[in-house]
C-alpha cells in the first residue's frame, strides 16, 4: 500500500489540481501528527488563516501558508510529546476576522465560554477512566439549600453520594469548588464512579458548591471561608454520615477554586487535612505591582501574606499545573515554600493549558494520592 502523502509531497508536486487536495485531505486526521511535529490545515477562500492558541510564552497568533494556488492553508509546528494543546482559527477575508473552531478536526473540548479544537501530539491518550464504565454502579445526587449567613442569602449546593452508600458507615468529605464546572466539562461523575468501583478510591461524600460572585468570593474572601467551613460542612454533617477526621476533608478547585480552597484551609487550620490545588492563581509580588489585574489584588495580598507566614493549613497537598500556561511560575515556586511547612506534597505538571481537561486528566492522580483506596493499599 503506498504510504499517504507529506504535505511537503503534496508541494513539490507544483500545480496542483482540486482533485489532488481532495485525495490529500481523504481519510486524514488533522492537525496530522508526525512525530514531534504537528500540521495544521485548512481548506477555503480567505486572505489569511493564522493559529490562535493558548501556549504561554510561544507565539500565540501564527500564520499558515497558502498551497501553491489551491485554498488549502498549512502550518507545521514543533510539538513535544504528550502535549494536548487547545486553538482556534482565525480566517481574514478583507476586513473580516473571524475565530472559529477548526473544521477539518472533530477534537474538541468544551468550557464554560464555548468550546476550542484540540490538537493531541504524539504519546497523549484521553485516558479512558473519564468516560462511563458499564460495569460501574452510578453515585446518586441529592440537591441541599444553605441558608448561608456568611453570604445574607441561599445557596444550593449539589451532594453526590457513592453507589451502595450505607448510612451505617462514616465516609470522607470531598468539597468541590466550581462544582457545577468540574460536572460539565471534567467529567467528575464519572470519574467519581469509576475510581470508587476500580477500589482505586473509597466510597466518599462530595460537595459541589458554585459561587456568586466567582472573582470576588474565591479571591480568598474570609465570607466564602465562613461559608465552607461554618455551614457547607456542618450542613452536610447533620444530613450526611462524615468521617470526623481533618484526614478526610479536602478541599479542592481550579484556577479561583484553587485559591478558595487554600485560603479556606488557612483560615480554618486543622479543618481539612487533604488539599487539591490545579493550576492556582497564586499571584504574589516580591518586587513592583501586580501585573495581573485589579480582580487579582485581593489574590496577590493573600499569597503575599500566605508567604510570609503559612503556618500549616492542611496535612496533604496535590498540586498540579500546566507547563503551558502563564500560572506555571506562581506555582512551581508555590511548591517549596508548602513543602517547608511539613506538608506532604505531590506536586505533578502536564503538557497541557489552562483548560478543564487538564484539570479531568489529572484527577486519577490527585484523588486516589489524597484518598488511596484498597487496590492502592494493596499494591503500593
Amino acid at each position: 500500500m503506498t504510504p499517504p502523502l507529506t504535505i511537503d509531497q503534496l508541494r513539490e508536486r507544483g500545480q496542483l489540481r482540486r482533485e489532488d487536495v481532495d485525495a490529500f485531505l481523504a481519510g486524514r486526521v488533522v492537525p496530522i501528527v508526525e512525530g514531534p511535529h504537528a500540521t495544521f490545515l485548512f481548506r477555503g477562500q480567505a486572505d489569511a488563516v493564522l493559529l490562535q492558541h493558548w501556549i504561554f510564552g510561544l507565539t500565540a497568533s501564527q500564520p499558515f501558508r497558502r498551497l501553491g494556488g489551491t485554498d488549502l492553508w498549512w502550518l507545521t509546528i514543533d510539538v513535544p510529546e504528550n502535549s494536548r494543546i487547545e486553538y482556534k482559527l482565525e480566517v481574514v477575508r478583507g476586513e473580516y476576522r473571524e475565530l472559529i473552531r477548526d473544521p477539518l478536526n472533530p477534537r474538541e473540548a468544551r468550557d464554560p465560554f464555548g468550546a476550542n479544537s484540540v490538537l493531541q501530539g504524539a504519546g497523549y491518550e484521553e485516558p479512558e477512566w473519564v468516560r462511563p464504565d458499564p460495569e460501574a454502579r452510578q453515585g446518586s445526587f441529592e440537591d441541599r439549600v444553605i441558608d448561608s449567613r456568611a453570604f445574607g442569602d441561599h445557596r444550593r449546593v449539589l451532594v453526590y453520594l457513592p453507589a451502595r452508600f450505607r448510612r451505617s458507615r462514616r465516609y470522607p468529605l470531598l468539597v468541590v469548588h466550581d462544582g457545577r464546572d468540574y460536572l460539565r466539562y471534567a467529567a467528575l461523575h464519572e470519574i467519581l464512579d469509576n475510581l470508587i468501583h476500580r477500589l482505586e478510591i473509597p466510597p466518599l461524600i462530595a460537595v459541589f458548591v458554585n459561587p456568586g460572585q466567582r472573582l470576588k468570593e474565591y479571591a480568598a474572601d474570609p465570607a466564602h471561608a465562613r461559608f465552607i467551613a461554618e455551614e457547607v460542612v456542618p450542613a452536610i454533617e447533620r444530613d450526611f454520615p462524615l468521617s470526623a477526621e481533618p484526614r478526610e476533608r479536602c478541599l479542592m478547585g481550579a484556577s479561583f477554586g484553587a485559591v478558595a480552597s487554600l485560603a479556606t484551609a488557612w483560615a480554618y487550620p486543622g479543618s481539612f487535612g487533604r488539599l487539591l490545588l490545579q493550576s492556582g492563581s497564586f499571584a504574589f509580588t516580591d518586587i513592583g505591582g501586580n501585573r495581573r489585574g485589579p480582580a487579582f489584588d485581593p489574590v496577590v495580598e493573600f499569597v503575599n501574606r500566605f508567604r510570609a507566614d503559612p503556618g500549616r493549613p492542611s496535612e496533604r497537598l496535590f498540586v498540579s499545573c500546566g507547563m503551558y500556561e502563564s500560572l506555571i511560575y506562581e506555582n512551581r515556586s508555590m511548591v517549596p515554600l508548602l513543602q517547608r511547612t511539613g506538608m506532604t506534597v505531590r506536586y505533578v505538571e502536564a503538557r497541557d493549558g489552562h483548560n478543564w481537561e487538564n484539570w479531568r486528566d489529572r484527577l486519577r492522580e490527585g484523588l486516589s494520592w489524597l484518598f488511596p483506596g484498597p487496590l492502592w493499599m494493596v499494591y503500593e
